[in-house]
């Protein structure tokens, strides 16, 4: 894995460690999400729509300069949360170091115990298709 997606990673981790329980943790994945930048409504496309998600999830994903561009939006609080946590774990990278990263961070934080099967399995479907975007631009 690559030193700036392992960095970010771990940063993001390490972000989660500081609240002693679980419900702090939720405040701050929502907090995270109202952070997303306005998500333009020519984007909301069937295109950019993430499959396998119990809520709206779209995803915009570009290259620029190079390096892998993505903004998102859900209609779930906690969902637009976890894309918050995507996007600046692999956004800003370059695609292949994406695609030599695997996203273990996820089970480090906790996600995969402490959300919801449904929102785990959403979350799991939004990775999957982060993966396969930039594949598309690695592969061009």
């Amino acid at each position: 894995m690559t030193d700036e997606v392992q960095q970010a990673q771990r940063e993001i981790v390490d972000e989660f460690a500081i609240f002693d329980d679980w419900m702090g943790r939720y405040e701050y994945l929502i907090d995270l999400g109202k952070e997303l930048p306005e998500f333009p409504e020519a984007w909301r496309t069937d295109a950019n729509k993430i499959r396998g998600c119990q809520s709206q999830v779209w995803f915009h994903t570009e290259l620029d300069d190079g390096r892998m561009k993505f903004e998102g939006i859900s209609d779930a609080a906690i969902v637009s949360g976890l894309i918050a946590v995507l996007i600046r774990a692999y956004g800003r990278k370059y695609p292949q170091d994406i695609l030599n990263s695997t996203p273990g961070f996820i089970g480090e934080i906790g996600f995969d115990e402490h959300l919801s099967p449904t929102r785990s399995n959403g979350l799991h479907a939004m990775l999957a298709a982060l993966y396969g975007r930039v594949q598309q631009y690695a592969d061009q």
